[in-house]
C-alpha cells in the first residue's frame, strides 16, 4: 500500500507547515520553540524529525514551497499572453498576487531578515531564484528583439527590490493595502517596460 502511506506522509508534513505559520505569525518566529510545533500539530517528536532537521529547516521549506508557488503561477500566465511587453507588466501583478493570497507566508518572510546567518542564506537563496527568473524573461525578451540590450542583472534586482520594499510597506508597516501594493509594482513595471521596449 504505498500509496495510503505516501499521502499519509506529505498530510503530516504539511500539518508541521501549517502549525509553524501560525505559530511564527502568533508568537514570532523566534519565540516559538519546535516543541511548540510539535505539540500543536498532534504528533510526537520523533515524526518531528522524520521531516525536519529543526526549526530553521522549517523556514527554508516554507520558503522553497512559496518561491515554486510564485514561480508557477507565472508560468501558468505566461502559457496564456504570448504579447512579451504585456507579459512583462502582468505576470509582476500575478506575483504579488501570490504574495497577497498568502499573507502569513509574506509575514515570515518580510519580518526574519537578519535572524541568523543560516535563515539569511534560506532567504538568499528564495530571492536568487526569484532573480534568476526575472533574468531569464528580460533576457528572452532581449534575445527576440522586443527589449533593448541592456545590463540584465540591475533590473533584475532593481524588480526584487521594489517588489520586498511594497511589500514591506503593506505587511509590515500597514501603510499600503494589499491593493495598493499590487497596482504599485504593476505602475512600476509599466515604466520599466516603457524604457525596455524597442520603439519601431
Amino acid at each position: 500500500m504505498p500509496l495510503p502511506k505516501l499521502k499519509q506522509n506529505k498530510e503530516r508534513r504539511q500539518r508541521f507547515l501549517d502549525c509553524a505559520i501560525e505559530l511564527f505569525i502568533e508568537k514570532g518566529y523566534f519565540d516559538t520553540p519546535v516543541r511548540e510545533i510539535i505539540v500543536k500539530s498532534g504528533f510526537g517528536t520523533g515524526t518531528f524529525y522524520n521531516y525536519f532537521i529543526d526549526k530553521e529547516d522549517i523556514l527554508k521549506a516554507l520558503l522553497e514551497e512559496f518561491a515554486d508557488q510564485i514561480i508557477t503561477s507565472v508560468n501558468t500566465y505566461y502559457t496564456r499572453e504570448e504579447d512579451l511587453y504585456k507579459r512583462f507588466i502582468e505576470t509582476k501583478r500575478v506575483s504579488m498576487e501570490v504574495f497577497a493570497q498568502n499573507e502569513k507566508l509574506s509575514e515570515i518572510y518580510s519580518r526574519v531578515a537578519g535572524a541568523s546567518e543560516s535563515i539569511d542564506k534560506s532567504l538568499q537563496q528564495f530571492e536568487d531564484k526569484l532573480i534568476e527568473f526575472f533574468t531569464r524573461n528580460i533576457e528572452y525578451g532581449i534575445k527576440k528583439g522586443a527589449f533593448k540590450n541592456v545590463p540584465v542583472s540591475p533590473v533584475a534586482h532593481s524588480i526584487l527590490a521594489t517588489e520586498k520594499f511594497l511589500l514591506y510597506k503593506w505587511i509590515v508597516l500597514k501603510s499600503i493595502t494589499k491593493e495598493e501594493m499590487i497596482e504599485m509594482v504593476t505602475s512600476f513595471h509599466e515604466t520599466l517596460a516603457e524604457g525596455l521596449i524597442k520603439k519601431e
